[in-house]
């Protein structure tokens, strides 16, 4: 319980986010004690790639930056089209703005690099063209890697590194 009283806004997509992308550390994060409240762009049943089921704690548009202490978005195929809502970009960059850690985990990258805060930051994402497309347009520094830090960019390649992924942003979250 080192983390207690820090505070996690966990973005997922309503549809296909990638199941072990934010139960294995939004477990990690719990097991510290760390609140995670997780987010989606309704507070209706949202669903995983391999058929996992969770009732948003808040939706999106009503999620507060000054309220968090990091922001963290999970994966899968569903991820980029949260990149279609301008309140998940609107959030994505009050966190830049207010100089607090983001993290992402596969293709969420996509997000942070539609949002505009990738321009010289190095960044892994899954390495799907579209994804990779995008993360040049914004002038991100594509690194092929399983995790990387920049900063107070954190972002980690797929689900094979979600455990690691987790313990890295527990790490971030204690030196706040």
């Amino acid at each position: 319980m080192v983390l207690k009283g820090k505070k996690v806004l966990y973005i997922i997509a309503q549809q296909n986010f990638r199941d072990e992308e934010l139960k294995i550390p939004k477990e990690i994060l719990k097991k510290e004690g760390v609140k995670v409240v997780v987010a989606s762009i309704e507070r209706n049943e949202a669903r995983g790639m391999f058929g996992m089921k969770v009732i948003p704690d808040l939706a999106i548009r009503h999620a507060n930056p000054n309220d968090y202490d990091m922001l963290v978005i999970a994966g899968g195929s569903g991820s980029p089209k949260l990149a279609d809502y301008p309140e998940v970009l609107d959030v994505v960059k009050r966190f830049r703005e207010k100089d607090k850690p983001i993290a992402t985990i596969c293709l969420a990258s996509y997000i942070l690099a539609k949002a505009g805060i990738l321009n010289g930051i190095k960044v892994t994402v899954y390495p799907a063209d579209f994804a990779l497309a995008e993360l040049r347009r914004a002038g991100a520094l594509y690194q092929k890697a399983s995790l990387v830090v920049d900063g107070k960019i954190i972002s980690a390649e797929g689900p094979e590194v979600a455990k690691e992924f987790g313990e890295k942003i527990v790490e971030i979250l204690a030196n706040l």
